[in-house]
């Protein structure tokens, strides 16, 4: 039984996953953010199971890249929580989870990061990284992938939408991304990949605007 968190966007969820089946996933949406709610939110889920928090056997968090402060509630959450009762922790990428929902061998997911940029990476049908995240401008990205063979996979194409190919094949993936993200984590976890909590970090792959001009 695996409990997963995603609040890296305003947009985000929370589900119960059994092994490879997602028993609930519920959808949030809180635009001013995540920490105030959550918790709620996640004693609702395991009330409708007949469980409580000490049958989860291990947690799992969306790690970015995201809102700095969304990703770090989701974080900070299953680390408390798994820190109480004594199991594991996952974190999972979302451009990893994005990949999830494709079918093609070569998974191209994206997601906006405003400034005219992307978070973009590309994962083989394994949800191997075959490519790294990074973030830079979606025409630039583009020319570093083959030209064809690859679907490209996001929630929202809206921002770059006139840059893409109509040749390409693109899916359009759900913005809750909990379930994926359990499913995901249920892997690592039989694999024996999951870690202590204390080792699991944020996925930014660009430094938020704070640490960006604390540095300058």
């Amino acid at each position: 039984m695996i409990l997963a968190i995603d609040t890296t966007s305003e947009f985000g969820s929370v589900a119960l996953t059994d092994g490879d089946r997602v028993l609930e996933e519920l959808p949030l949406h809180s635009p001013d953010g995540f920490g105030h709610v959550l918790y709620g939110h996640l004693e609702i889920l395991l009330a409708r199971h007949g469980l409580n928090v000490g049958e989860v056997q291990c947690f799992a968090a969306a790690s970015g890249p995201g809102s700095f402060t969304g990703v770090r509630v989701g974080l900070t959450a299953v680390k408390g929580l798994a820190e109480a009762t004594g199991k594991p922790v996952v974190a999972v990428s979302n451009l990893r989870a994005l990949a999830w929902f494709g079918s093609a061998p070569l998974r191209a997911t994206v997601l906006d990061a405003r400034r005219g940029e992307v978070y973009a990476a590309v994962y083989n049908d394994r949800l191997e990284p075959v490519m790294p995240e990074s973030v830079l401008k979606y025409e630039v990205w583009r020319q570093t992938l083959p030209p064809h063979g690859f679907e490209l996979i996001s929630p929202d194409f809206s921002s770059f939408h006139s840059q893409i190919d109509s040749s390409i094949p693109t899916v359009t993936a759900p913005r809750a991304l909990a379930g994926a993200i359990g499913r995901i984590a249920w892997r690592e976890f039989r694999g024996g990949r999951a870690c202590d909590p204390a080792k699991i970090d944020a996925n930014y792959v660009r430094r938020s605007d704070a640490e960006l001009f604390w540095k300058e």
